[in-house]
Formats: C-alpha cells, sequence, structure tokens
C-alpha cells in the first residue's frame, strides 16, 4: 500500500520519535518526580488526564465514564472533525494540558477520510503521547503504518470471544487462552489483516477459539469484585454523538485469510512509540478485565511519564484545573462550549439534579400545588379506565391526556396520569420544523384554554425552548412532599422522530404531516396508583399571579376544580357497586367494511432493505440497523377514543398512553412496552429497552427469550442510513410520548405499538433491527407481527361504522 501523506507538522515538532530530541535527559529518580508534581514521596500522584477522540460513537461515552473512574477526573471529549491537527498540536504540546489519548470506536473504515477524520495525523504525529485505539481506533493504528483493514472472516456484533496474549503490559495481570476467565465484547466486521503488519506493528493478542458466545451464555464478570463493581455505570450513558459525513460504502476491502479463521487479531502495538490498539470493547460491561486494561493503560502512561520530562512539565504547566474560560481561543471550533470539559469540575451530577436546578431558576412562575388523595379507591369504582372516562371523555376525550399503565408491573410501571383543557395555566404548544435540515429552528403555535393562539419562530428549536420554559419555573419542595410519584403537573406530550435534527442528526429525509411535538401544559390532573388502589387529585396555581388584582378569581377556579372532581369521583362510589363504560355511538355497518392497511413497501422491497442493511453492516457502516415501514388505511367516522380502549384491553402495556390534539385533528392511541428514558427526583436516569420480537414461545420460558428493542442502536451514522432506506417519514412512530414535570422530573416512552389517526387516515409504522445474523425474510415476518395487535384493532373497529346523528361522547353509566 502507498506510504500515507500527511501535511507537515509545525516546525517546533519532531515527528514520528518517541521523545523531543530537546528533552533527552536522564530519567529523574521517584523523588525527583514527586518533587516536581509537588508532592510529597509517596503521596497519590495528580490525576491523569486523557484526551478522548470521538468517531462519532455513543460507545465513547462508556469509555468516558471508566476513564473518568480510572484517571480521577473526566477525560475532555472531541469529535474527530471538531479539531484540526493545529488544535490538536497546540493543547497537546504547546499548553501541554494531556498526559495520553483515547480514539474510539466509530462507525465505517479507517481508510475513509471522513470516518477517522484527525485521528490518522495525530496517530502519525504523536509518537512521543501514549494512544489507545479501540476498534475502529484499533483499525486506524495498524492502518496509519501501512497494514491492510479487511472483512473479518465473520461479523461479530454483541458476541464475546475468548483470548489469548503474549503478556503485554497493557494486558498485565490478565489471564491468557481457552478458560481463563479473559472474555471480551466484538462489535465488528472489518479486521486488521495480520499479514500486513509492518516492522513497526507487533500483534499482542487474538482470539483463542472459534467459539463465541452470547452475553447470557457466558459466564458474567463479577461485579461486586473491585474490578467491576463499577460496571453496572456502563447501563447509565449519555448518548451525545454528532452526526458525520455518510461517507460511500468500502468497495475495496477483501476477506480474511480462510486459514485459521478463528485466529482473529485482537490487539496490536507499535514497536518502539507508546502506542496501542484493541479490536474488541473493553468498555462493554460483558467484558472480563476491561477496566483492568484502562488502569494498565493509565500505568502505561505514568512509568512512560518518569522516563520523560516532557511529561513532568506538562503537569507542572498543568492545566490541571481545566476551566471553559480558560479555551477560549477562536481556533479551538466548539470545544470552548464543550459542557464535557466542565464536567471535569466534577459537577456532573449536581448538574442533572432536580433540586439543583430548581435553585438556579430565576424570573418566570413560580407554582404552588394542592393536592387531595382518596385512599383504596380505585377497585371500588371498576379502574382507572372508568374515572377516564367520567372526568374526560365527553366530547370526544377532546384535549386530553391519559399516560396508561394498562399493564401493571411494579418493576415497570405503577402509576398512570390522566387530564384535560380547562385550568388557567393550560396551554397546547404545537410545533413544526422550520426545514428537515439541523439548526433551521421552527414555527410554534400555542393556544390557551380560551383558544387565544400566539404564533412564533423558534430559532434554536423545540427542545430548546422547553428547557427554558421548564427552567424559568420556581417551586417549593415541600407543596409536594408524600407523594409518591414525581409527575406534578407540567408539560405532557410528544416528540415525533424528526426532531432528531435538533440532536445531532443532519437532516431528515421527509417532511412529517403531523406535527414534529406536540405538548400541553397540564395544571389539572388526576393520578392513579395502581399497587395500592390510591387516586390523587392535583391543581397547580400561580404565585405570581394570585398576588395580582384577579389572584382571588384564580384561586377560586383552582379550588374550586379539586371540589368538583373530588365530588365527581366520590358520586361515583356512592351510587354504584358496578359500572359500564358504554360506548353506544355504534352501530354495525350495513356491509362489510372492505378497508385495509396498505403497507408502503411489498415485501421484496422490504427484502431488498434488509439486504442493503446488511451489506452496510458487513462494511462496517454499522453494527445493528432498526428499519422500519408505515401501514396506513382511511378510518372516517371512526371513535379514536373507542380504538385506544380496545387497544389496551387486547395489548395492555407498561407505557401506554391516550393523546388527543383536538385542533391538529390527531389522536394518538400507543401500547409502548419500552421506557427511553426517565430521571427521578434523586437525579437517577433510567432506561427500560427490551430486547427481540418474536412469535408466541411454546412453553413460558420460550416466551421470556429474545426480546427487542426499538431504541436499538442510536448512532448517527445508523440514522443517516435508515434515512437513505426509508421512503416516509416515520412521524410520531418512534418518538416518545410521556411528560416534563415543573419539578424537572421526566418520564418518556419510546413510540411502537401505537396508531396514529390523523386527518381521516390511521398510520401504524412498524420494523426491526437488522444484525449480521438477521434473515431478509424472517425480518419481514418479524415486521408483520409487530403491527399485528394494533392493525386488527383498527380493524375490529372499522367493521363498526360511527353514526353521525348520534352523540359521540364516551360515557360511563352506574347500574
Amino acid at each position: 500500500m502507498a506510504a500515507l501523506r500527511l501535511p507537515a507538522p509545525p516546525p517546533s515538532h519532531a515527528s514520528g520519535r518517541w521523545l523531543h530530541s530537546s528533552h533527552r535527559r536522564t530519567p529523574p529518580t521517584p523523588r525527583r518526580v514527586a518533587a516536581r508534581l509537588g508532592a510529597s514521596p509517596g503521596e497519590e500522584q495528580p490525576p491523569v488526564r486523557t484526551l478522548l477522540i470521538d468517531n462519532y460513537d455513543s460507545y465513547t461515552y462508556n469509555i468516558f465514564q471508566e476513564l473518568s473512574v480510572v484517571n480521577g477526573v473526566p477525560p475532555v471529549v472531541v469529535r474527530n472533525d471538531e479539531w484540526t491537527w493545529r488544535d490538536v498540536y497546540k493543547w497537546v504540546y504547546k499548553e501541554r494540558a494531556f498526559d495520553n489519548i483515547v480514539i474510539s470506536p466509530g462507525p465505517g473504515s479507517p481508510a475513509c477520510p471522513s470516518d477517522i477524520g484527525v485521528c490518522l495525523r495525530i496517530l502519525c504525529e504523536c509518537g512521543d503521547i501514549p494512544i489507545l485505539g479501540v476498534c475502529l481506533g484499533h483499525q486506524a493504528l495498524g492502518f496509519v503504518h501501512g497494514a491492510k483493514i479487511v472483512h473479518a472472516p465473520e461479523a461479530i456484533h454483541g458476541r464475546l470471544s475468548e483470548l489469548e496474549h503474549h503478556g503485554c503490559y497493557l494486558f498485565n495481570h490478565i489471564p491468557s487462552g481457552i478458560n481463563s476467565g479473559f472474555k471480551v465484547v466484538r462489535y465488528h466486521s472489518l479486521v486488521i489483516e495480520p499479514d500486513s503488519l509492518s516492522e513497526d506493528l507487533t500483534s499482542i493478542a487474538w482470539t483463542a477459539s472459534p467459539k463465541m458466545l452470547s452475553f447470557l451464555e457466558s459466564d458474567k464478570p463479577d461485579i461486586t469484585s473491585s474490578t467491576f463493581w463499577g460496571s453496572l455505570d456502563n447501563l447509565f450513558i449519555t448518548n451525545q454523538s454528532e452526526c458525520s459525513n455518510s461517507g460511500a460504502k468500502i468497495a475495496s476491502i477483501n476477506n480474511a485469510s480462510e486459514s485459521d479463521d478463528y485466529r482473529v487479531l485482537m490487539g496490536i502495538r507499535h514497536s518502539t512509540r507508546p502506542h496501542y490498539g484493541v479490536q474488541f470493547h473493553p468498555e462493554s460491561v460483558a467484558t472480563h478485565y476491561g477496566r483492568h486494561i484502562f488502569q494498565n493503560f493509565k500505568k502505561i502512561t505514568t512509568e512512560f511519564g518518569l522516563q520523560t520530562p516532557l511529561f513532568l512539565e506538562r503537569k507542572v504547566h498543568s492545566i490541571g484545573k481545566l476551566e471553559r474560560s480558560q479555551i477560549s481561543s477562536p481556533d479551538l471550533g466548539n470545544f470552548a462550549a464543550n459542557d464535557l470539559l466542565h464536567s471535569a469540575r466534577l459537577e456532573l451530577w449536581d448538574s442533572v439534579s432536580p433540586s439543583a436546578l430548581s435553585k438556579r431558576s430565576s424570573g418566570g412562575k413560580y407554582l404552588r400545588l394542592q393536592w387531595k388523595k382518596i385512599d383504596n379507591f380505585l377497585n371500588r369504582i371498576g379502574g382507572s379506565e372508568n374515572i377516564f372516562s367520567l372526568l374526560f371523555g365527553h366530547q370526544n376525550a377532546e384535549d386530553t391526556f391519559w399516560l396508561d399503565s394498562s399493564s401493571v408491573d411494579q418493576n415497570r410501571a405503577r402509576f398512570s396520569f390522566m387530564g384535560g383543557k380547562g385550568g388557567p395555566l393550560w396551554k397546547q404548544m404545537t410545533f413544526h420544523l422550520a426545514s428537515q435540515r439541523a439548526n433551521c429552528g421552527g414555527n410554534l403555535t400555542i393556544r390557551d384554554t380560551h383558544g387565544c393562539t400566539v404564533r412564533s419562530f423558534l430559532k434554536d428549536g423545540f427542545l430548546d425552548f422547553l428547557d427554558k420554559e421548564i427552567q424559568s419555573i420556581q417551586y417549593s419542595e415541600k407543596d409536594y412532599e408524600g407523594l409518591p410519584f414525581d409527575f406534578h403537573g407540567g408539560f405532557v406530550g410528544y416528540i415525533g422522530y424528526g426532531l432528531k435534527v435538533e440532536c445531532d442528526a443532519s437532516s431528515n429525509s421527509a417532511k412529517s404531516s403531523t406535527p414534529d411535538a406536540c405538548f400541553f401544559f397540564a395544571d389539572n390532573l388526576v393520578v392513579v396508583d395502581h399497587n395500592n388502589g390510591d387516586v390523587y387529585i392535583l391543581s397547580l396555581h400561580d404565585e405570581y399571579s394570585s398576588s395580582n388584582g384577579d389572584g382571588d378569581c384564580r384561586n377560586s377556579i383552582h379550588s374550586s376544580w379539586l371540589a368538583n372532581t373530588e365530588k365527581k369521583l366520590l358520586r361515583m362510589d356512592a351510587m354504584a357497586p358496578r359500572l359500564l363504560i358504554n360506548g353506544k355511538s355504534f352501530t354495525r355497518s350495513s356491509s362489510v367494511n372492505k378497508q385495509r392497511f396498505v403497507i408502503e413497501k411489498s415485501k421484496d422491497e422490504y427484502m431488498r432493505d434488509v439486504q442493503n442493511c446488511l451489506d452496510y453492516i458487513r462494511d462496517g457502516e454499522s453494527y445493528e440497523l432498526c428499519l422500519t415501514t408505515q401501514m396506513k388505511r382511511r378510518t372516517d367516522y371512526m371513535n379514536a377514543l373507542k380504538l385506544y380502549l380496545k387497544l389496551r384491553k387486547q395489548n395492555p402495556a407498561p407505557y401506554a398512553a391516550w393523546l388527543n390534539f383536538s385542533s391538529e385533528n390527531l389522536s394518538i392511541c400507543c401500547s409502548s412496552p419500552e421506557r427511553f428514558l426517565r430521571l427521578d427526583q434523586n437525579a437517577i436516569l433510567e432506561a427500560k429497552p427490551i430486547k427481540g420480537t418474536i412469535a408466541r414461545g411454546r412453553t413460558p420460558e420460550e416466551d421470556e427469550c429474545l426480546r427487542g428493542s426499538m431504541t436499538g442502536a442510536p448512532k448517527v451514522r445508523s440514522m443517516e442510513i435508515l434515512d437513505s432506506l426509508e421512503t416516509s417519514p416515520r412521524g410520531i412512530y418512534s418518538g416518545s410520548i410521556g411528560f416534563f414535570s415543573y419539578n424537572k422530573t421526566f418520564d418518556l416512552n419510546i413510540v411502537i405499538r401505537t396508531v396514529v389517526l390523523h386527518n381521516g387516515e390511521a398510520s401504524i409504522g412498524a420494523g426491526g433491527a437488522i444484525v449480521a445474523l438477521s434473515d431478509p425474510e424472517a425480518e419481514y415476518n418479524e415486521m408483520l407481527l409487530k403491527a399485528k395487535a394494533p392493525t386488527k384493532v383498527v380493524e375490529e373497529c372499522g367493521q363498526q361504522m360511527f353514526n353521525p346523528d348520534r352523540s359521540d361522547s364516551m360515557q360511563t353509566t352506574v347500574s
């Protein structure tokens, strides 16, 4: 392969050497080291500071967490196209801000410049800086020194292999070989061809056998030991990756040698530089000795530093307390605004603490909460369906919400929240993106309880607006002492899939016909505790407004809603030993309704898309692609609430939801089994994805296996690929429904198993996660299976035609 030609470095830097020539001195003694670092001999040395290059990969932040624990401070994260080589040179050499560099995994190949960015230049020029490359970073280390990148004998994603090594210091005190216990997680389609390694590179690790295990089949790491106690933290990660240019598919990659297929190269090092690469993922919670590898790399860094005064001068010069204000040079691009740098001051958890956020709020509203509780009430009146229908089911349940734990599982859901239009603070916010490109803002319409509307353009987008709204609210924590749930009023609605352009995606392939986000501000709501049957009635009012002339009137409205709602509920209990939902506005159609769902793509077209996904995966562009499609049919005269009540009965789910936005002629009937993300009052973030969707098993044990996740692999490159394959917008499907409470907590589901009714048409999205082992026909059948429950409900409701001459309100009758 032709030698890689890179621009010359700044003249003051001698490239390609382990040490600068001016620093070739006698290595100092440990006592001199400690003295120069400002510490006494025997004292703990200052933390190691890492520059973490992000190749647009969500696993970067698993590495971020491991390095934060091992190094004592969080690394500084810079994306591979965020800095030029001059920026790297300034902060690594002139400012001496970093002790080592870690290059993250990522999609694509090191042979593609848009995939690897500045990483190749770093590997070429930073010969005297310890560098660890992971997955793509490992391949980049090989590529920059002339090795070939080829297809692996088999694409491996999410499986474990046993490793053997020759005792390189990176694997110090880690066992080797078959049955040694050294098992690692692999996610890769490409590998370095071992025979192409130059004399500058040495292989240090290989797969020990052809046998591979899933996480469930393997012996789990001992997470109670000192080595693995922190690995559970990897379950709580922040996916803060940004989009990269989607390069052309790799055209010139050969296959690895067929001989000794199981001997796949898993690690290399440079013969003279402190540069290492591992093909596997040490940051994975399932990799054994993963943290130990990062600890060894830290030791390599510090011991290498004992041999070079450059390390000592870096510490003395130190930027040990990197402050955002200090890093404001214009040539650093967005680095000055890098929030992760700010988190190096270890204020991470305080920054997400709801109580801390409330103290920083200023201006805006000062909300006060009043609430009442009715003990052991739910079972006496026949369940939450009766409560919703009585209080909010009239007039087609217009402008109402119901976050409905219709399938109660103590480990997944406990509370249901419901409400409607009417309070003084109530408003509806509807947002449409102005463009399908990132950073283009959008149009917001706000409608209050009296029907007055205000329109504005949001330059910074909806999520920024929502965040500012929440931060402007002040409140007293004493108001909700004793409430066992997090939502006490605030914003409830949905975020559409298209809003990904506000979350690092570069564009949407098509414009959604539904709003990109729609929320109510709910000041009055009813909460049901499914564990013990308690029912809560909550109402918010603005203390600042109450101090004005109309305060008495507002307080009267606020208090009367609490009293009237309690009276209605107690009347149900007093009058009825038995309650029935009466949907009396439906009649059987005189002829069979022949409307059927039409799938956007034929079977052959969908299977062709699956094969395209497999090709992308084989070329290392992704390891999982959640391919979807849409199916639609007309639903004229169909009662949306009736449909939802049928759906929740036939397909109960812990994160189900009903939303109606009458001004948009939009109803959402959701039976989602999956939580996206929750932040509670203790500042704990929780995600609850599910894994795998297959037909019902023959035994309960079979049913428990292989559940699947819509969240899948939310990587920017993956979203770009899916946009190129899917021909229509997802809209609300695969977005999120939930609440953002005024007390800074939130809980959001993933919108799957959902019927969207909009302008007389029902749409259902369905799909599946395509991985290297997927079969196109099986994936098509899985897509149909996932759509079966919601389509069945719509078809059954379609057999009952609405009679427009009758009232269509849902009523609760007492008998």
